[in-house]
């Protein structure tokens, strides 16, 4: 079995980006766009398509957890838990480059781009968008360097970690190999080799494929 470098006990750290979700901000956004958007019934794993009939949309996710998708190689760029606003980062890119997927019971609501751009500059609320936006786009940023940039081990440690500070209700709806496969180039028999060596040295916790706990997972492999 792989040896894994001993190192001081690993923790957390609490200023990372997702611990800096501007929640006030994006609650506010929602208060003002909310009243005059459309309720949109979903269902588990459903994929949500920014366009449709030539109309640019804005979601207001109101529960639940959504992932943002790259849709020539479905790789998973972002995943989010409510409250959040979907389609104001992505106002000039193409139309089919990304769509969204929930993963479990989530309330949606929608309404025009153009009608949530005309409200925010109508309440002045510029501020919170751009706190939102910075935030968005910091964390597709902060997950894309790191996916190419780092080992596989690297990789896959970060990911882990990435996972425990997902809701428990995300955790529990995906395995760990899929969820790691999704967001990374590395290949599942190559997931699979280092999470078995992690659970086989006691440094995760899992049921039935899922992460349950992290015990300081080593720098170096």
């Amino acid at each position: 079995m792989t040896v894994f470098e001993q190192q001081k006990p690993f923790l957390i750290d609490e200023s990372s980006i997702l611990n800096k979700k501007p929640t006030a901000e994006i609650e506010l956004l929602i208060s003002h766009l909310n009243p005059l958007s459309n309720n949109l019934e979903t269902k588990p794993r459903q994929i949500i398509n920014y366009m449709e009939q030539g109309q640019r949309k804005c979601f207001l996710l109101h529960k639940g957890s959504v992932s943002l998708y790259r849709t020539i190689d479905g790789m998973v760029l972002n995943t989010e838990s409510a409250p959040f606003v979907f389609g104001m980062s992505t106002q000039l890119t193409e139309q089919e480059y990304l769509y969204i997927r929930t993963h479990d019971e989530s309330e949606v609501s929608w309404l025009p781009l153009q009608l949530a751009n005309e409200i925010i500059s109508d309440n002045n609320l510029w501020e919170c968008l751009a706190r939102s936006l910075i935030y968005t786009v910091s964390r597709v940023y902060d997950h894309c360097t790191k996916i190419s940039s780092l080992s596989s081990y690297d990789i896959i440690r970060y990911q882990l970690y990435e996972l425990m500070s997902e809701t428990e209700e995300i955790r529990m709806s995906v395995s760990i190999a899929n969820y790691i496969q999704s967001r990374s180039f590395l290949s599942r028999s190559s997931i699979m080799k280092i999470l078995a060596q992690l659970k086989a040295g006691g440094y995760i916790i899992t049921e039935r494929g899922c992460l349950k706990a992290i015990n300081n997972i080593p720098l170096k492999y």
